[in-house]
């Protein structure tokens, strides 16, 4: 393995352009940088779904194993019953999940009120706009 790679690094052409050496982004141009925030509200979504989900896949399994009607006829139905129970706990525990995520407000969709900062600044306005003047005549002269 390490000799085919060796072998094509070696015959391969290497033009590296500004194309090649940009991240790709799902075909999306990547703006900004890597550390951006997110609303949490898109983890706490996904972490719920992933949960329920994969709660939800325990349940074929379950269907094959305990729906076996030779288990359940060589237990007198005990076996069927005792199946029965225990999806339904299994479910009420899902449900109970799912109360707790409901109560605590993990479902709701509400977007964040944002705060608007009333930063009073010991420099003047009129510095500011002196400052922002001189460096947009400076970017307007051609170099």
């Amino acid at each position: 393995m390490a000799a085919g790679m060796l072998v094509s690094k070696i015959i391969r052409p290497f033009r590296p352009n500004p194309e090649k050496l940009s991240s790709y982004e799902c075909g999306e141009d990547p703006i900004g940088d890597a550390w951006g925030q997110f609303n949490i509200k898109f983890y706490i979504i996904a972490l719920i779904f992933l949960v329920f989900e994969v709660e939800m896949i325990f349940l074929f399994p379950w269907a094959t194993v305990f729906g076996k009607k030779e288990i359940i006829e060589s237990s007198n139905g005990l076996w069927g019953w005792f199946a029965v129970a225990e999806i339904f706990i299994f479910i009420a525990i899902l449900v109970l999940g799912l109360i707790y995520a409901w109560k605590k407000g993990f479902l709701d969709w509400i977007q964040p009120k944002q705060r608007i900062v009333d930063f009073k600044s010991p420099v003047p306005a009129h510095l500011y706009e002196e400052l922002n003047q001189r460096y947009t005549k400076n970017e307007s002269k051609p170099s």
